[in-house]
């Protein structure tokens, strides 16, 4: 498989697994960040630093770590690039829910 193939620039929702060999990280993160789409992506690694420097490094709106994709309602919910814009659930998504007004009254 490689990464010009249909199933690896589209998201697809469903039990699917797609493997694409790369030699190294740098290359991984290349793979991996090369599709217009960008829900979520996972990591497996025993290193907790590799893991956030990865994950940093994805242009995916959210990172799961040696988990598979989870979602819960204090948590945001969104991607990036053509897979959404703004946030549910969560603090961060009470912005794009409200829009603040200042409402100045002189009571003399």
């Amino acid at each position: 498989m490689d990464n010009d193939m249909t199933i690896a620039q589209e998201e697809i929702f469903g039990p699917v697994l797609s493997i694409i060999e790369v030699g190294d990280e740098a290359e991984a993160l290349t793979v991996a960040n090369d599709s217009p789409f960008g829900l979520t992506a996972c990591v497996w690694t025993n290193d907790l630093s590799r893991a956030h420097t990865v994950a940093d490094r994805l242009d995916y709106g959210m990172v799961m770590v040696n988990e598979t994709p989870n979602t819960w309602p204090q948590t945001p919910f969104g991607g990036t690039k053509q897979s959404g814009h703004g946030r549910a659930q969560g603090e961060e998504a009470i912005d794009s829910y409200t829009e603040v007004k200042n409402v100045h009254v002189n009571l003399e």
